[in-house]
């Protein structure tokens, strides 16, 4: 209790300096803006750049559960000012401790969009995983961690971890196309390679992202070219849950259990899309131009059904190689079980989703057809209809003499004509009680 107390008086007086920095901030910089003096830009920048250098230096030192409280408890306006001056590397610690309107407010609204890391380290601290803050040489020197994420790095990057932990990391934009007897190994120094490829799934695009892991001294090191959902996943878990990972290797394990699950929330988001597409192509009617967005929509999921299975065929892949090279302890051998198991389910799923798919693509063609059936069914009805009048009148065009009384007749022309409508309109009577033209 004395603790909690402790820290409640801890936090509320970082709150009440970092409060005095922002009101004595604002105060100095509106003065110096009214203000009429030489250089005035000059003095108004470095003045704006001692005051914020002093706030930047107060945030530096509070840990983010204090920086995530004070967050919580000062205005908008303020809010946003104290979380463009936090550094990069503490962003996603502190977004963690907040609650979800004041996340989702400090993610849309920030001035300008955070640099990406680039290289994330991460420690094994209390049974917890923790994210080691790395902005220069040094700072990975001094770390010991058990997970090393690099996302699109620089060559000075791969050069620090190579040089640090005597490891040559590929090059992640040149080492996404390789022969599949080459996608897993195990080195002559004991590192042990796995390229896997882990879908990520938008509303805009659907893709596999070739991704690197290196298991190398107990470290596991990932390296791919864009950020991947399944890869937050796992920090959020490590972070919150205590024993969730030991080492490199189960670091490694859980990486491919939540593309698994991942897979399989995407095999979901199939399922509603192709279920909203069947109450469409059941209806009683579809014009040309729905079923067209049918048929694009209908391909659109074929193909992300297509990228799962072949994401899941690869972790399998993966998985097998670790299990059959003796590569993991008792406990982590069960987990691999479970997730072949998990895979196996989803191999039925889209089994069946590509035979609901052809289904409907066969549905969907099948009413084009049936619309220019339609099409030809006018065109045949009214050639049809109109061979009596044809005949008439090629028999009138001979102009034989003596045959046709009524060509020299004064109302010849005419009673043609007239022949010629009657024998129209009494197949279309016909064809119109017999229900063919409706």
């Amino acid at each position: 209790m004395a603790e909690i107390e402790q820290f409640q008086e801890d936090v509320e007086l970082s709150l009440r300096e970092v409060e005095g920095l922002l009101v004595r901030h604002k105060r100095v910089e509106d003065l110096v803006h009214r203000q009429e003096m030489k250089k005035h830009d000059l003095v108004e920048g470095l003045v704006h750049k001692q005051h914020t250098a002093e706030l930047q230096n107060k945030l530096d030192t509070l840990p983010p559960a204090f920086l995530a409280y004070i967050l919580e408890s000062l205005p908008e306006d303020d809010r946003l000012l104290v979380w463009n001056m936090v550094k990069d590397g503490r962003a996603e610690q502190i977004l963690s401790e907040l609650s979800d309107p004041v996340r989702e407010e400090l993610i849309g609204r920030q001035s300008s969009p955070r640099k990406k890391i680039m290289l994330s380290a991460f420690e094994l601290q209390e049974g917890r995983l923790r994210q080691i803050q790395v902005d220069t040489h040094e700072d990975l020197v001094r770390a010991s961690p058990i997970w090393v994420d690099l996302v699109a790095p620089s060559n000075e990057e791969r050069a620090w971890v190579g040089e640090i932990y005597g490891l040559d990391l590929p090059d992640p934009e040149y080492h996404t196309d390789l022969e599949a007897s080459a996608r897993f190994y195990v080195e002559e120094d004991g590192a042990i390679y796995l390229h896997s490829d882990f879908l990520l799934d938008k509303e805009d695009e659907s893709r596999n992202v070739a991704v690197t892991f290196i298991l190398h001294r107990n470290i596991l090191f990932s390296v791919r070219m864009v950020e991947l959902p399944v890869f937050r996943l796992q920090r959020l878990r490590a972070r919150t849950q205590v024993g969730y990972v030991t080492d490199g290797k189960d670091v490694l394990l859980d990486l491919y259990a939540a593309d698994v699950e991942y897979s399989a929330d995407a095999l979901e988001d199939v399922y509603a899309a192709l279920e909203a597409v069947g109450k469409q192509v059941l209806s009683t009617d579809m014009t040309d131009t729905e079923a067209a967005k049918v048929l694009a929509a209908i391909a659109g999921e074929e193909d992300l059904n297509g990228r799962i299975r072949r994401n899941v065929l690869d972790t399998r892949r993966a998985v097998s190689f670790l299990v059959r090279g003796r590569l993991l302890s008792s406990n982590q051998l069960e987990d691999t079980q479970q997730i072949l198991r998990d895979i196996e389910s989803l191999d039925g799923h889209t089994s069946f989703l590509f035979g609901k798919i052809n289904f409907l693509m066969d549905a969907t063609v099948g009413f084009i057809n049936i619309n220019q059936n339609k099409i030809i069914k006018i065109f045949s009805v009214a050639s049809v209809a109109l061979l009596p009048p044809t005949l008439i009148a090629s028999i009138y065009g001979m102009n034989f003499k003596g045959w046709f009384p009524e060509i020299g007749w004064e109302y010849g022309y005419p009673f043609s004509l007239a022949l010629m409508v009657v024998s129209v309109a009494v197949p279309f009577y016909l064809f119109n009680k017999r229900g063919w033209l409706r």
